[in-house]
């Protein structure tokens, strides 16, 4: 089968059945390289059972899943060596100290001795979790707990990682720490997949996503993209100190704007001109003598295209 080079994951046709239950269905995916990828949905929608079968812990129903350009089916060996998971709601040994936690993964992923205390060390700053390093794990809150498991997620440093539900648990700085982190993981080339049920965890640092409802893929692609094909025109803000009446009979007529609303002293104008006529639009309006306090374009969020394709139950 032809797997496009630069796909990192890529599923095609997956399905994933519990007896008479499809909780993963014809799902095709393709997560270039260097993506951080959103897979989005309420809990059940499938996410989970997705993710086990990337990491190889799943068989599926049907279907055919490529990491790396890897069939996992054919070569799951050469798969771990790719990649990274993190699961939800993981397991630490509690009777083992942070360093010797590490030291223990590091051993199975045949990391030669003489390499792994520094590779422990900077999975433990990558983490923010140096200050802990001869603390029992036992002793760490969930937060930290999740911590660690990132930090033993990291230590193969694969080339694609699986992060189900990373931010379970953090505190808000360690959510934006996990946020830098994975940033900077994607600008090395890395390719992450997360998935949550909870939509700021992900507007701020993904690059695309997907969402699933009741196993289907309803819509994917990179952001942008996605925003541009379910809203063709945008919307601007306009803030105005003087009567917005004045506003709106200076925009009246104008060719590129489809609606206009008034609220207070702000005017909301969907337009399908581009930036240059949005500017052109603003100097108009001050050279009509329109005082504008504020001129911003209002953008979809991830927030905004979940609930636009019909799902609903979110945090």
């Amino acid at each position: 089968m032809d797997v496009s080079q630069d796909a990192m994951i890529r599923t095609v046709d997956l399905r994933v059945d519990y007896g008479d239950f499809t909780a993963v269905k014809d799902l095709n995916l393709h997560v270039p390289k260097g993506e951080i990828f959103g897979l989005i949905g309420p809990n059940g929608a499938g996410k989970t059972s997705t993710f086990k079968v990337l990491a190889t812990l799943q068989e599926p129903t049907y279907g055919d899943v490529f990491v790396g350009g890897v069939d996992i089916a054919e070569r799951p060996q050469d798969v771990h060596k790719l990649l990274g998971y993190m699961p939800d709601l993981p397991i630490v040994y509690e009777e083992l100290k942070v360093w010797e936690f590490l030291d223990l993964f590091a051993s199975a992923y045949f990391i030669p001795v003489e390499k792994r205390k520094q590779r422990i060390d900077e999975c433990l700053e990558l983490a923010n979790l140096t200050a802990k390093r001869d603390a029992f794990s036992g002793t760490l809150s969930r937060g930290m707990r999740q911590r660690l498991i990132l930090a033993k997620t990291l230590l193969h440093e694969p080339e694609v990682m699986l992060l189900d539900e990373p931010a379970g648990g953090l505190d808000p700085m360690a959510r934006i720490e996990l946020r830098e982190a994975l940033r900077g993981m994607a600008a090395l080339g890395k390719t992450l997949v997360v998935s949550s049920h909870i939509l700021t965890e992900l507007a701020d640092f993904c690059t695309s996503i997907g969402i699933m409802e009741r196993g289907e893929l309803v819509i994917d692609g990179a952001i942008d993209d996605i925003i541009a094909q379910m809203n063709p025109h945008t919307l601007w803000v306009m803030e105005i100190l003087s009567e917005t009446s004045k506003a709106e009979a200076c925009l009246a007529g104008h060719p590129h704007i489809e609606s206009c609303e008034s609220e207070g002293q702000s005017v909301r104008i969907r337009f399908s001109g581009d930036d240059e006529e949005a500017a052109d639009l603003l100097a108009k309006l001050i050279h009509d003598g329109v005082r504008v306090k504020a001129f911003y374009e209002d953008k979809m969020d991830v927030e905004d295209i979940f609930l636009k394709v019909g799902a609903r139950e979110v945090t």
